[in-house]
């Protein structure tokens, strides 16, 4: 496993998440953010004490945009050949098996990742058997 290219410090302006006004006082208003257009809505207009709405001023540095910790971009891997793409770039991404990848082909791609150099970030995800 080879550690990341080395790479300006991650900076978060907003982790949590723009959530949609009036979604917390009814259930039938769905969290996920929608922008509010009424008239006299105070979110809208900015008061003072209101929910934020995003803006292009909580956008993250583009160098360092969908970066993890590590310094690596997650890559979605489903076989052994996905891992083929990585040699190259194994500085800048990381395999990431998909979810739906059997027990059998994970231990196939761990392996393939090991032999290239490439970091795989659920490496220990339904591999182990229970003792």
């Amino acid at each position: 496993m080879v550690a990341a290219k080395k790479h300006i410090t991650i900076v978060k302006k907003r982790t949590k998440r723009f959530h949609r006004h009036q979604s917390d006082t009814y259930k039938c208003v769905d969290p996920s953010w929608r922008k509010p257009k009424g008239i006299d809505n105070r979110v809208r207009r900015r008061f003072k004490g209101q929910i934020a709405m995003p803006s292009i001023g909580y956008g993250t540095n583009k160098k360092t945009r969908h970066m993890m910790p590590s310094g690596h971009k997650a890559f979605l891997v489903h076989n052994p050949n996905d891992v083929d793409l990585l040699l190259m770039h194994n500085r800048t991404y990381a395999a990431e098996i998909g979810h739906a990848v059997s027990s059998r082909k994970r231990i196939e791609i761990i392996a393939k990742a090991k032999q290239l150099g490439v970091k795989v970030t659920n490496a220990k995800a339904r591999v182990t058997t229970e003792v």
